[in-house]
């Protein structure tokens, strides 16, 4: 019997069969570890979609100062402008609507004017042409004072304050 030999035909074919083999197991290892790595779309979408939901603001709608109170920790009241001290309050009633994004850590960083201050009642009939008519001065305080507001600490908010101003009735 012949010994083979490293020059051998027959050594030769196993080395290369050998060293396909291992070069074929190599690179389904390679291929296979290369797709795992990749995230799933699915996972990916979703990871997307939480990202938005995190940026996504919370919004409120508040009308009652209960509401107002859950939300906000200081809530600074606006002063009667100085070119309305005659009615101060008692002689004219208004409303407004105002947007305040919020946050997380509870700071006002914007007011918008969603609905301008407007007379809507009238309890001095001196003051009996004012009513439907906008009261820019009052905006101007709104949005001095509600600038000012703190809330609770929490997701970044959009919070809609509907505010009243006129006397209390008793």
């Amino acid at each position: 019997m012949k010994a083979l030999t490293p020059a051998s035909p027959r050594c030769r074919d196993c080395f290369i069969r050998r060293s396909l083999f291992t070069i074929v197991g190599l690179t389904i290892t390679l291929i296979s570890t290369s797709y795992a790595a990749e995230p799933s779309k699915q996972t990916k979408g979703s990871s997307e979609n939480r990202a938005r939901s995190e940026t996504r603001p919370v919004h409120l709608v508040v009308k009652s100062r209960e509401e107002l109170k859950q939300i906000f920790t200081y809530l600074a009241y606006p002063a009667v402008p100085s070119d309305l001290q005659g009615y101060e309050g008692s002689q004219v009633g208004g409303t407004g609507t105002y947007r305040l994004v919020v946050d997380a850590q509870g700071a006002v960083t914007q007011v918008t004017i969603l609905k301008g201050f407007t007379v809507t009642e009238i309890y001095d009939e001196r003051f009996s042409n004012l009513k439907g008519n906008a009261v820019p001065a009052l905006d101007k305080v709104m949005l001095q004072a509600l600038m000012r507001w703190r809330a609770k600490r929490g997701p970044l908010r959009v919070v809609d304050v509907h505010w009243s101003f006129g006397p209390i009735r008793g």
